[in-house]
């Protein structure tokens, strides 16, 4: 990738990130308060957005709420801004009011090979062992041998099972494919608690990495009880030469400074927007280069090989519970082949790409790609959110 020097800011306004249908939907923010030097859970109405720390002093404390929505559209509020002026806030910056991720206890999981298209490209990941240069090689041969056999196949069916044994006496198996088509989906934890970043902040790639990728997700939030509480857009950034070394990097390839951006807001499920509503969603991505680059694409969850309550259960249960809740990337159809660089090495990202990935029923998520390294620290943790939240008075 490129120097990170002299990169673009996005421009955004509250009419290109809120919904379609933002005037019907209850929607939850967090915003840095310069203030009091700490997050407020705040409530999105029309253009502005309300102080509802006072109320729910964390946004885990109002999933908890089973009149979350009511409080969302009617609570009486405290301090407010206009949407567009945290919007207009420079990334990075502490000593004014900006928006952050929208969420902050729970704990961030993702799913993993949901989506059969994605599956195939980790299989080619694993077969190149991380080298881009290989991909178009080993794309073919694997399209090839698998065809359409895995499409429509429920996961851990009988004809998942059949579909395994021809992989198999081919020599295509993948750890991949297991968790693909197997009984058990892949679930790890993507990032520490509080170390999400929001709409209009920088993302990061490591930048060791030369072969990476965005990954737009729609992202469920679910209380302590496991409910699905509402949505949310996410960015779980792909390095597709470190996992593709080995899955045992996968923490290496998922968790660093800035990689994964959560938001807009959390729109909250109702009578308008409930989770059919999220199983029929499409995604839509679209990466700005500073060269004039433009990448588009989309993934939707039509296309999705698990129920995302299925992903719930085998996340939270009798084997695992989450007392604050938890957030959960259901994963993405989308992996994009597009040679950037050089021919046959496929997409990658070049510092100052320009990430929006959007939903009419989830607004848009919007970030500036730059090297982890250089991304802000990240320095507010769980000690410094419950000092802070003491010090106001709000715990």
């Amino acid at each position: 990738m490129e120097s990170a020097a002299a990169r673009p800011r996005p421009v955004l306004t509250a009419g290109s990130v809120l919904p379609a249908d933002a005037d019907r939907a209850a929607l939850v923010a967090r915003v840095h308060n310069p203030e009091c030097d700490g997050p407020c859970v705040a409530a999105v109405r029309g253009e502005q957005v309300v102080d509802l720390t006072a109320i729910a002093p964390t946004v885990s404390d109002l999933m908890e709420r089973d009149d979350a929505a009511a409080v969302v559209r009617e609570a009486d509020g405290g301090h407010f801004w206009r949407l567009d002026e945290l919007l207009d806030a420079p990334s990075g910056r502490r000593d004014v009011p900006h928006l952050l991720a929208p969420i902050d206890l729970q704990v961030i999981k993702a799913a993993g090979v949901t989506f059969a298209r994605s599956l195939l490209e980790r299989v080619i990941e694993e077969r190149t062992g991380g080298d881009p240069a290989q991909a178009a090689r080993v794309r073919a041969r694997v399209g090839q041998v698998v065809g359409g056999t895995l499409d429509g196949i429920r996961p851990g069916s009988p004809e998942a099972d059949k579909a395994k044994e021809l992989l198999v006496s081919e020599g295509l198996w993948s750890q991949y494919l297991e968790v693909g088509i197997g009984p058990d989906p892949e679930v790890f934890t993507k990032a520490p608690v509080l170390s999400a970043v929001g709409t209009g902040a920088d993302i990061g790639v490591l930048g060791a990495s030369v072969w990476n990728n965005p990954e737009p997700e729609a992202v469920l939030v679910v209380d302590s009880r496991g409910r699905v509480r509402g949505a949310t857009l996410g960015n779980d950034v792909n390095l597709r030469d470190i996992e593709g070394r080995s899955a045992l990097l996968l923490s290496r390839a998922k968790d660093n400074n800035a990689s994964c951006a959560i938001g807009p807001f959390v729109r909250l499920l109702d009578e308008d927007f409930d989770l059919d509503t999220v199983r029929g969603i499409d995604i839509d991505l679209r990466i700005d280069g500073t060269d004039g680059y433009v990448l588009r694409g989309s993934s939707s969850m039509r296309e999705i090989s698990r129920d995302v309550l299925d992903l719930v259960a085998a996340t939270h249960g009798p084997h695992h519970q989450y007392p604050d809740g938890f957030v959960l990337f259901t994963g993405t159809l989308f992996a994009p082949t597009e040679d950037r660089q050089a021919p046959g090495a496929g997409f990658t990202h070049e510092y100052g790409d320009i990430v929006r990935i959007s939903s009419p029923r989830l607004g848009a998520l919007v970030n500036t790609v730059v090297p982890s390294e250089q991304a802000a620290p990240w320095t507010f943790g769980v000690r410094a959110l419950m000092r802070n939240l003491a010090q106001r008075g709000v715990l």
